[in-house]
């Protein structure tokens, strides 16, 4: 869910065998999704996951069969702050996808960072300014975050929300819809 316009940063150097991957998502950037649809991920939004210590992933391109790093596995260090979500992990290189992630980067290819998460119930507000509709989101359940060649919202997943001002959404609809994107 990173997106154009607001890329992050992504920083790879290697030491001593090891490579190491810092990354910065930065909260308060508008993006847009779609025509007329903007969305903002609010300072702290993803605190809770990472404070209460679940696992989270670092994959490339939001494959869970594409793991870099994680949380569990102690080589991912989330570190949430008012100005953005910043991230360290250090890559093993051994495995074929992530020789291919590192090898896409050093040509220039994988720049962005999209955090795959759900909104939690009541984390998200919707304004309409002018002709546009903004969804801010206060509080989301963070899972992943992924290193991306082209960091843009599909547009299946931004069909797939509710974001009628005003309009009643049956709960099990709602559930289905607020599901984290991928």
């Amino acid at each position: 869910m990173l997106w154009g316009g607001n890329t992050g940063t992504l920083e790879i150097r290697s030491e001593g065998g090891e490579t190491h991957l810092s990354a910065r998502f930065p909260y308060g950037a508008e993006t847009e999704l779609a025509p007329g649809r903007r969305e903002v991920i609010a300072p702290r939004a993803f605190r809770a996951r990472i404070e209460a210590g679940e696992e989270i992933h670092l994959l490339s391109g939001h494959d869970y069969t594409k793991p870099l790093a994680s949380t569990a596995a102690g080589n991912l260090t989330l570190r949430d702050t008012e100005t953005a979500l910043e991230l360290r992990a250090t890559v093993d290189g051994s495995t074929s996808w992530a020789a291919d992630f590192l090898a896409a980067h050093r040509a220039g290819l994988i720049r962005g960072l999209s955090p795959g998460f759900r909104v939690d119930t009541g984390g998200d507000k919707v304004e309409r300014r002018g002709a546009e509709m903004v969804r801010t989101v206060t509080r989301a359940a963070l899972f992943e975050i992924s290193a991306v060649t082209v960091p843009a919202y599909p547009s299946a997943q931004i069909e797939a929300r509710a974001w009628s001002m005003g309009e009643h959404i049956p709960s099990g609809l709602q559930r289905t819809l607020n599901r984290w994107r991928a």
